[in-house]
């Protein structure tokens, strides 16, 4: 039997509507399933109370790719949103990221000059030899802004948020983290951000537009015949679980959400709260409400708790350590081999991308996949 469709998309998440977009557009018949009962993966949103609530947490799209900002622009408008959260440690509260006023909240000190001269206090404090590479999470952090606000801020949260303490986590995660001299809440650095009026899930439909979509079907439940259903599949599930686990699994982090409507019209005054200290088991509270600055009388909080992740679960974050990176080197030589299948996503690729790189990324392999 002749394969029915050009592709196979597996998951309509960000990726698999992108490249099915793109797909579409070109003149090729794309069948996208999803073992989920909705499109749009984590992005996805729905209207409770008049309110587009982060089904899956929070997703605010920023990139300095003007590329990726115009083509997300064109299936929807985005707002003015800048992500400015808040971190609570105990009864206090504090800026993120770590910048002028979180250094004045925390030393009541005014000047750039003041707070690089604490934190070269505390790395000197701490024995942290000047120009060796640092060892794991705890050292880069401890380098980057001192031993107060590792202690406050980030030891507690990281723990929870991975399952283990920094000490034992690779030092790069902290660079996902910034860190500036200046009074600038802003989050992020990116040139672009925003979250798009009318939530993520109205983009996705409109990308999936063309394609046959299937939802709560599950590519594993009858993989011998999916894999004869088109001429190519790209796959963005786990690449582990494509190859049956042959090399053992990989690690995720997995999450766990508990929503609830609440009659008042401002819980928190902000869209999200880090909780830092580690007695407390959820790691941020999301109202959703401020994203789109909705007004109503109700509002919508979502307490975020970190989980262990096994097999079953829902992996949200690939644990890109040495062992896991170097298991996930032998799944990518597998890959490798593959002429008809094309991995793409956080899972199919073992990366912790965000959203624009996702973007980017499915970009780049529907021109690849076009021009071969």
């Amino acid at each position: 039997m002749s394969p029915k469709y050009d592709f196979l998309i597996v998951g309509a998440g960000l990726f698999g509507a992108v490249f099915a977009n793109e797909m579409t557009a070109a003149g090729k018949s794309c069948l996208v399933i999803d073992k989920r009962d909705h499109i749009g993966g984590n992005v996805y949103t729905e209207n409770v109370c008049g309110i587009n609530v982060h089904k899956y947490g929070a997703h605010i799209f920023h990139t300095n790719n003007k590329r990726v900002w115009d083509y997300m622009n064109s299936f929807a408008e985005f707002n003015r949103y800048t992500n400015s959260p808040i971190a609570r440690y105990r009864d206090e509260l504090y800026n993120l990221p770590f910048n002028m006023n979180t250094f004045h909240q925390l030393w009541g000190i005014t000047t750039p000059d003041e707070a690089k001269q604490i934190i070269e206090k505390q790395k000197k404090e701490a024995d942290l030899e000047e120009g060796k590479e640092p060892r794991n999470m705890a050292e880069a952090a401890i380098r980057l802004v001192g031993a107060d606000i590792f202690e406050k801020l980030v030891k507690g949260y990281t723990a929870k948020q991975w399952g283990r303490p920094a000490e034992e986590l690779p030092p790069f995660i902290i660079k996902r983290l910034p860190v500036r001299f200046t009074y600038d809440n802003n989050y992020f650095n990116d040139r672009y951000q925003g979250i798009p009026i009318g939530g993520y899930t109205a983009i996705i439909e409109k990308m999936l537009n063309g394609s046959e979509v299937r939802l709560s079907e599950d590519f594993f439940s009858a993989k011998d015949e999916y894999m004869k259903i088109a001429h190519k599949i790209v796959f963005t599930g786990m690449i582990d679980e494509y190859y049956d686990y042959c090399y053992g699994p990989l690690e995720y982090r997995s999450l766990r959400f508990e929503s609830k409507i609440l009659d008042t019209d401002n819980f928190q005054g902000n869209a999200v709260v880090n909780y830092t200290e580690y007695e407390i088991p959820y790691t941020r509270i999301i109202e959703h409400k401020h994203f789109e600055f909705t007004e109503s009388d109700k509002t919508v909080i979502t307490y975020e708790y970190p989980a262990e992740w096994k097999k079953g679960d829902e992996p949200y974050y690939p644990l890109n350590d040495d062992r896991n990176n170097e298991l996930y080197g032998k799944y990518r030589a597998l890959a490798d081999q593959e002429e008809n299948v094309i991995f793409g996503g956080r899972l199919g690729q073992y990366r912790y991308y965000d959203m624009h790189q996702v973007v980017d990324a499915a970009l780049c392999a529907a021109e690849a996949e076009l021009k071969a």
